[in-house]
This record gives C-alpha cells, sequence and structure tokens, in this order.
C-alpha cells in the first residue's frame, strides 16, 4: 500500500503545471510544454512508401525532417473531412522532434495536481492507452498524452499485424501452413511491420516457381 502511494503522489509531481491542448474529434488533449517545441499550421507533407498507416508522411521543418502521425488514426477515429486540414503540434521525444497531426490548437492551460486522476475505466482503450492521467475541468476531461507512447508506432501496430497476417494466410495458404512458412524460416522481427511483400508480389512469385 505504502509503495502504492508513493508511485501516485510521483505521479501527480510530474503532471502539475502547465499544458499545450489540442483536440482531437470529440477529446481534449494536454501535453507538458516543457515537451513541445513549436506549433505549426498545416504543412507540406512528403509521402512515405509502405510506412505505418498512422503516418501520413514527413514534413522539412527548415531543414530537419520531422515524421506526422496523425493522431486519428493513432486514436481509430473516423477521418477528417476532406475541407479539414490537421494542425501540427511539434513533440520533443527520446528518438527526435514527431509532429503530431490535430483537429485544433488550443490554449496553454495551468492546472493543479490535486485535480489529477487516472484515466478513468469507461475511456475507450484507445485513448486510455495513451494517457498518464486526466484533469477534471468543468465541461470536459483533459486527457494528458504520454508523448512516447503516442510516437511509438510499432507496438500500435502489433494487433493489426496479426489480424493481417490472419487474413494473408487465410487468403494465401488455406490450410496449407503458418504465414512464416511463406515469408521464410525463423523468428520473424517483432519491431518490422509483419507483412514485407504484398499478397500480389508473393502470388507472382509463387506462380513463377511452377
Amino acid at each position: 500500500m505504502a509503495i502504492e502511494t508513493t508511485t501516485a503522489k510521483s505521479e501527480v509531481a510530474q503532471t502539475s503545471g502547465q499544458f499545450s491542448t489540442f483536440f482531437v474529434e470529440d477529446l481534449f488533449f494536454g501535453v507538458d510544454v516543457l515537451h513541445v517545441q513549436e506549433v505549426l499550421r498545416p504543412q507540406q507533407m512528403t509521402s512515405v512508401p509502405q510506412a505505418p498507416h498512422v503516418i501520413e508522411g514527413l514534413i522539412n521543418l527548415r531543414g530537419q525532417i520531422v515524421t506526422a502521425i496523425d493522431m486519428r488514426r493513432r486514436l481509430r477515429l473516423p477521418q477528417r473531412a476532406g475541407d479539414q486540414a490537421p494542425m501540427n503540434i511539434v513533440v520533443r521525444t527520446m528518438d527526435g522532434a514527431v509532429s503530431l497531426l490535430v483537429d485544433e490548437i488550443g490554449d496553454v492551460l495551468d492546472m493543479d495536481s490535486a485535480t489529477y486522476e487516472r484515466p478513468p475505466q469507461n475511456l475507450d482503450i484507445a485513448a486510455r492507452e495513451l494517457i498518464r492521467g486526466v484533469y477534471k475541468l468543468e465541461d470536459r476531461l483533459l486527457l494528458i498524452l504520454d508523448t512516447e507512447k503516442a510516437v511509438d508506432v510499432e507496438s500500435s501496430l502489433s494487433c493489426r499485424n496479426e489480424r493481417l497476417d490472419l487474413a494473408y494466410q487465410e487468403e494465401t495458404l488455406g490450410d496449407e501452413g503458418p504465414v512464416s512458412s511463406i515469408l521464410g524460416a525463423g523468428t520473424q522481427d517483432s519491431t518490422k511491420p509483419a507483412l514485407s511483400q504484398s499478397p500480389t508480389k508473393s502470388r507472382s512469385k509463387k506462380r513463377a516457381a511452377k
């Protein structure tokens, strides 16, 4: 019990202070201002072939190449309307600067740690796994984003890749065996997308081998 109390107090201490806020659909997020590099209007984007689906592309930030992650895709939310351009909130992470594409930028808020709570259980799991805790405001919750988890797109793909593997196995192999039998023997690198080539290319190679 003493350990849990100490941990809770430590978390509260880390989440008090000023937060840059933004909206993604009807969710209201906050990021510690110390982690925010800058906020930008819509930027020209360069697409990245075969990149994880949550990555919109790359932006050139005064010579610095920054990966842009679409927070709607990251949170498994519907796409924006065609005329709605995303804003960029560039955050500092352990791997460098990353741009989070959001719907709207909010104000910088000063929050008291006394109003900080753990994530509620009724919060959608896609959002709950990315936040450290919440602040209760008068009309909504301020969700404190864990930026390191938000930019960790490889872990977010694990479940999706498993579903793709299963679908690929059913389409290409039927009952012949596991996906690994056609992608190569040995343990697959879990840090890379599970499907290193498209089913179309794989089927072409099989036909050529016959």
